[in-house]
C-alpha cells in the first residue's frame, strides 16, 4: 500500500462495494498487501499502517469492513507431487501449447516425455515464469530457425525478472526463479551464431484473418 496507485485501487474497490454486482480479482500476495485492511498513512514515519489480517479474529481481533466484504480464495502455484497435480500441470501446459505457432511445433512438443517435469523444474510451476521462459524460448526458436521448443534450446534461455516493468518486489510481484541450468550460458551464446530472418509465408494469423481472406 506504499504506492498511490494502491490507494487508487483501494477507494475504487470501496466504489464497488455498493454495485450489486459480482465481482472476482485477482492479485499477489492480498493478505501482505494490506489492501483490504485499510491501511492507513503515518506522515511521521512515512510508514503505512495496517490493521491485523482477518486471519487474526481467532486472537480476538476484528477483520475490516473491506475485509469482511470478501471472501479469499488463494491459488497457490503448481505442484508435481501426487499423480493429480502432475497431470494438471500436463494440462495447462496442453493449453500453453495450443497457443504456439511455430512452424516446426509438434503435437506434444511440451506434453510428451520429461519436458512436464523439466518445465516444472525451471519454473517451480509459477505461471508467470512459466509464459516467460516459453515466451522467450519462442523468439530465440524463430530468431535461430529452430522453430520449435525443445529442452537443448530453453537450457540457453535464462529467465531474468529483475528490473521488469510493473514489477514491484516489495509487493510481492517477484517471485524466485530457480536457478538457470549449468553450460546454458554456453548454449545461449552458441543459439546467438544462427540468427536469420523467418519466412512467414505459412503463418498462422487466426481465425481473424481467415475471415478476412474469406469476404
Amino acid at each position: 500500500m506504499h504506492r498511490a496507485d494502491d490507494q487508487d485501487t483501494l477507494d475504487l474497490i470501496r466504489a464497488f462495494m455498493s454495485m450489486h454486482v459480482t465481482l472476482v480479482l485477482i492479485g499477489v500476495d492480498i493478505p501482505g498487501s494490506g489492501l483490504l485492511r485499510e491501511g492507513r498513512h503515518d506522515s511521521r514515519t512515512g510508514q503505512w499502517i495496517l490493521p491485523s489480517s482477518r486471519h487474526a479474529k481467532v486472537h480476538g481481533l476484528e477483520a475490516t469492513q473491506t475485509e469482511r466484504r470478501f471472501d479469499l480464495i488463494e491459488l497457490d502455484r503448481f505442484r508435481y507431487d501426487t499423480p493429480k497435480q502432475i497431470a494438471a500441470w500436463v494440462e495447462h501446459l496442453a493449453g500453453v501449447e495450443d497457443q504456439l505457432r511455430l512452424l516446426r511445433a509438434a503435437l506434444g512438443m511440451l506434453t510428451d516425455g520429461v519436458m512436464p517435469e523439466y518445465l516444472y523444474r525451471r519454473t517451480n510451476g509459477v505461471v508467470g515464469l512459466l509464459e516467460r521462459l516459453v515466451g522467450d524460448g519462442c523468439r530465440e526458436a524463430i530468431d535461430s530457425g529452430e522453430e520449435r521448443l525443445t529442452e537443448r534450446l530453453l537450457e540457453g534461455i535464462a529467465i531474468n525478472l529483475v528490473g521488469a516493468p510493473g514489477r514491484d518486489p516489495n509487493a510481492g510481484e517477484v517471485p524466485a526463479v530457480p536457478p538457470q541450468p549449468v553450460g546454458s550460458r554456453q548454449q545461449r551464446r552458441d543459439n546467438s551464431k544462427r540468427k536469420r530472418g523467418r519466412n512467414t509465408s505459412f503463418d498462422d494469423h487466426g481465425p481473424a484473418a481467415a475471415s478476412d481472406t474469406s469476404s
